[in-house]
């Protein structure tokens, strides 16, 4: 089910780069299943010990209502920010629903990973084409470690706003070797942190019951989700010097977003007493 809400999605994104009267449907049907795919992933998520992404299922619940609200108003904002979402999707589409190319890309990703493991002094041995081991500890490269995700998100966001070919070239060479580089490095990080046992602290919180996991779980989970979130802040602003319009747009949005959760949070605002 999870797999086919994010297929409907990722067709309704493309549809909507259609021009047509009821593209709008299609963008708001795209959003949705987004949505869905989050709260069917907490299961996933808290197994993990990951409260980052449940906590964005439960913000995805008024931004999906906001969303879908400008959206039926043919809101230019808001269709914007869905050109971005569309772009990023036909970015990743490819790798995510064709397994050949998905899976040169992960075998791609390991190879680079295990060199600069190796050229930091902690090599590895493969037990699978994507499954390295080190001092009895495994670790599988999947999709979401090749940073593909990241990539196209930014992507969208540089070429899904109305730029120059000049602009949209230079935002392409700001995002994708930027990320796909710190993300071999994110890798590297993770796998030693594990393997080595950094960070075997708090095992009521980190712990999943299997031995060694709270070193990834604090490797993985926070310290490098944290240092992604910090890193695409940093990269968005280097977007921003380069595409003015994507600086408007986010104002924009900031500003919509922030009033309608204002008028849901104080219904009663503005209005005069009798």
């Amino acid at each position: 089910m999870k797999d086919y809400l994010v297929l409907i999605s990722c067709i309704c994104f493309l549809v909507f780069l259609i021009p047509g009267r009821f593209r709008k449907y299609f963008a708001l049907g795209g959003w949705a299943s987004i949505v869905g795919y989050l709260f069917l992933e907490l299961p996933h998520y808290f197994s993990l010990n990951n409260f980052m992404y449940p906590a964005i299922a439960v913000l995805s619940v008024p931004f999906l209502y906001i969303t879908g609200k400008y959206l039926l108003r043919d809101d230019p904002r808001v269709m914007q920010i869905s050109t971005i979402a569309a772009v990023a999707f036909l970015i990743y589409a490819p790798f995510g629903y064709i397994p050949a190319l998905g899976d040169w890309l992960i075998a791609v990703v390991s190879d680079q990973t295990s060199a600069a493991l190796a050229a930091v002094g902690y090599p590895v041995t493969f037990q699978a084409w994507n499954l390295m081991e080190r001092n009895g500890f495994q670790t599988e490269i999947i999709l979401a470690c090749t940073g593909i995700q990241s990539i196209a998100i930014m992507l969208g966001v540089a070429w899904g706003v109305q730029s120059t070919l000049k602009q949209k070239i230079a935002g392409f060479f700001i995002v994708f070797p930027t990320i796909y580089i710190l993300n071999i490095v994110r890798n590297v990080f993770v796998i030693t942190a594990y393997t080595e046992q950094w960070f075997p602290y708090l095992p009521d919180i980190a712990g999943n019951g299997e031995f060694g996991y709270e070193s990834f779980f604090w490797a993985h989970n926070v310290m490098a989700e944290l240092g992604a979130l910090i890193f695409l802040v940093i990269l968005a602003y280097a977007l921003f010097m380069i595409l003015p319009q994507l600086g408007t747009l986010a104002e924009n949005l900031y500003r919509l977003y922030r009033d309608e959760v204002e008028r849901i949070v104080r219904p009663n605002a503005g209005k005069t007493k009798r």
